[in-house]
């Protein structure tokens, strides 16, 4: 693989804007690993590669000690133009964190679940680091990218998916919930994208993981060399603005594009997308279940219906009150109250007996085993015990190292346009379906993928009336 308070209280929000930023730059500590991070200067590209490729390069302390001191020191030097991050190994860039370690220090007590909350705020702050970094920022998802790697590349403006993408955010099965940002990027997907994979886990392959918005763009993966070379060779003037070099590397990255494959379609697309607004738009999980058991009466989505529930029935009942809670919330947040709530919220879960209980039964023991989760059951799990994982009156904030803070991506025009940008032209009226298309392939200068996911869009939500011009249908 080439280089590759209250739950509603606002004043949160607020208090985030004006944080203090003094918190200290970690450093290595004695015993941290001496090569689980390799850099390397290639003119002015700078590399980061995650290098466990047995552990599927899952993040731990060592690394993110190695990688926050990096971004800040290129932060300031006007020789480091581009950052590119990538994995080593041919099979993930990264899987996540070292969830095995973590539950192993939970067993031991308060001191270790101590060590535990200490991790996910240094992951935390790496995290919110990339997503408000002041340079072009590249991850290369080319293999296994999930939790802990899903924070190391959603939030950044060039997430590059490959053939060899696998994207899932699978934390609802092991006792935990959505996290590094989780509840930020998820409930800003297409309709209830989001929630949906937060709850169920469904894996992204290729260039789903493209066109569900999680990555900007889609290249082969034999292309990543080639395309680190050329953007080495970009040369920004000191005064360029962040938009200028980030229209210099996209147009970059685009010279690589090779077409998409004909051979995977939309995944997320037509009835099955239809069939995911309709069952996952609830706001409680007993209303998402009936409207999935409805499903199942003899619909074209009954089958469906029927694997998902199944899915759900296998999660931590605790996580999925936990994520679906987070998902609505998650969309009065912003960046910097996304990490800080995100930090309460991890801590709560190292206090919890599912993290423990799904972590060893799913990834330690051998044969992996069904988890016995605490409470059993969704009616068990009381409203009053998810409310605690959001009450962060008392609770010290987490220090974040940028001040920077925002409420909607900055840079969502380099992505693949949403389903809200469609809506919002079409509504416009006097627009036919050529319209459309064209207008959105201009604004994104011929972007690959854009045709594809506008007319996605305009068939499953658009009537066509007798001028021939696009009617947006009001669903439900």
């Amino acid at each position: 693989m080439p280089l590759k308070a209250k739950i509603l209280n606002h004043s949160v929000q607020e208090q985030a804007a004006k944080m203090s930023t003094q918190s200290p730059i970690p450093k290595e500590e004695p015993g941290d690993e001496p090569d689980d991070v390799l850099f390397n200067t290639i003119y002015g590209v700078r590399t980061i590669e995650l290098n466990r490729p047995k552990k599927l390069n899952s993040l731990n302390g060592s690394m993110a000690r190695k990688i926050i001191p990096r971004l800040k020191e290129w932060e300031k030097s006007q020789l480091a133009s581009v950052i590119v991050m990538a994995g080593a190994g041919e099979r993930a860039f990264c899987a996540g964190g070292d969830v095995a370690a973590l539950a192993q220090y939970n067993t031991e007590g308060p001191e270790g679940q101590a060590r535990s909350k200490a991790y996910f705020g240094l992951e935390y702050q790496l995290d919110h680091l990339i997503a408000t970094y002041p340079k072009p920022y590249v991850a290369y998802l080319d293999g296994i990218t999930m939790g802990g790697g899903v924070g190391l590349s959603v939030h950044a403006p060039f997430r590059i998916a490959t053939e060899h993408t696998m994207f899932a955010m699978p934390e609802t099965t092991i006792g935990f919930f959505p996290d590094v940002g989780g509840s930020f990027f998820l409930p800003r997907l297409d309709g209830e994208i989001g929630t949906y994979l937060a709850l169920t886990s469904e894996r992204l392959k290729g260039v789903n993981a493209f066109y569900a918005g999680v990555a900007t763009h889609y290249i082969a993966s034999s292309s990543l060399g080639a395309l680190t070379a050329r953007l080495s060779e970009l040369v920004f003037k000191d005064y360029a603005p962040m938009k200028e070099r980030l229209a210099a590397v996209d147009a970059t990255i685009e010279e690589f594009g090779s077409g998409l494959p004909h051979d995977e379609p939309i995944l997320l697309a037509g009835e099955m997308r239809m069939a995911i607004d309709r069952c996952f738009k609830h706001n409680t999980m007993e209303k998402i279940v009936a409207a999935l058991e409805a499903e199942q009466d003899g619909g074209r989505m009954a089958e469906w219906a029927t694997r998902t529930l199944k899915t759900l029935k296998e999660r931590s009942p605790t996580s999925l009150k936990v994520a679906l809670r987070q998902m609505r919330l998650g969309t009065r947040w912003s960046i910097s109250e996304t990490f800080q709530r995100e930090y309460h919220i991890a801590s709560r879960f190292m206090e919890h007996p599912d993290f423990v209980n799904g972590v060893s039964a799913r990834l330690i023991r051998k044969p992996p085993q069904a988890p016995v989760w605490d409470p059993p059951t969704l009616e068990a799990v009381a409203d009053s015990e998810v409310e605690r994982f959001f009450m962060v009156e008392g609770e010290e904030r987490l220090e974040l190292l940028s001040p920077t803070d925002y409420n909607q991506y900055r840079y969502g025009y380099l992505s693949l346009p949403r389903e809200v940008e469609v809506a919002e032209v079409v509504r416009r009226g006097g627009q036919s379906w050529g319209k459309v298309v064209d207008g959105f392939l201009g604004q994104r200068n011929g972007k690959v993928g854009v045709r594809e996911k506008v007319e996605e869009v305009l068939e499953r939500m658009c009537d066509v009336d007798g001028s021939g011009d696009l009617v947006w249908r009001n669903r439900s």
